[in-house]
């Protein structure tokens, strides 16, 4: 499918994006995803953070694969990186009011947020952040936002495909069992999935991700 992707105005030219929509494949990565995240978080055995980044990883090799057409998808430059880490704050201190109010008001908040801590434990803070702003942050935008909230706006709308990819980016969490994660997962879907739809450009989102997750999870843990 062709569609028609934008007026550049100064010079009357139309430019068509091939943004064609495949539901098959789609659906098949969606349940990679739900099968690799099973396994970084419900199965005990292993390294999480090394399962997590091999996931991320691999479904954002498929996502490059399946989707050649990504001209413009990403384009980092200063205004991407100030975004993104304004937004990476931002997202921190979201989750900061999130927390406290929530062990506030739901006696298993605390205890749940110490589970989804606990999974990484063993596993020097060095090692989470170079794993989480090299590999784990960018992939997971690459496969979340720039090819199932990408193939979802194309094929429903930019809104429908927002809220459809942050409620499948939020489902593969179930496996976990634990509703802070699900719930966190939701949040920062929308927010990061809002970001992409708004600026059409996923360099800053890639940035926010990267960072924020770094942050909460290596450097500033909300615990």
């Amino acid at each position: 499918m062709w569609r028609l992707a934008r007026f550049i105005v100064n010079t009357g030219e139309i430019v068509l994006k091939v943004t064609s929509f495949r539901l098959l494949p789609l659906l098949a990565t969606l349940l990679i995803a739900a099968g690799l995240w099973f396994i970084s978080f419900y199965l005990g055995w292993g390294n999480f953070w090394f399962k997590i980044a091999i996931s991320a990883a691999t479904l954002a090799g498929l996502s490059i694969w399946l989707q050649p057409e990504r001209s413009g998808l990403v384009s980092f430059d200063v205004k991407a990186l100030l975004v993104g880490l304004i937004s990476a704050i931002v997202l921190y201190l979201i989750f900061w009011a999130a927390k406290w109010l929530s062990t506030q008001l739901f006696p298993f908040a605390r205890d749940q947020i110490g589970g989804i801590y606990g999974k990484g434990k063993g596993t020097d803070p060095w090692i989470i952040a170079l794993l989480l702003i090299c590999v784990i942050g960018p992939s997971e935008e690459l496969y979340w936002r720039g090819y199932v909230q990408r193939q979802l706006s194309n094929r429903l709308g930019g809104w429908q495909g927002w809220l459809s990819a942050s409620c499948l980016y939020a489902a593969v969490h179930l496996c976990s069992f634990n509703f802070m994660l699900i719930s966190a997962a939701g949040v920062a879907g929308l927010f990061w999935g809002l970001m992409f739809w708004r600026l059409d450009n996923l360099a800053p989102v890639i940035i926010s991700h990267s960072f924020w997750s770094t942050i909460i999870f290596a450097v500033l843990p909300l615990p």
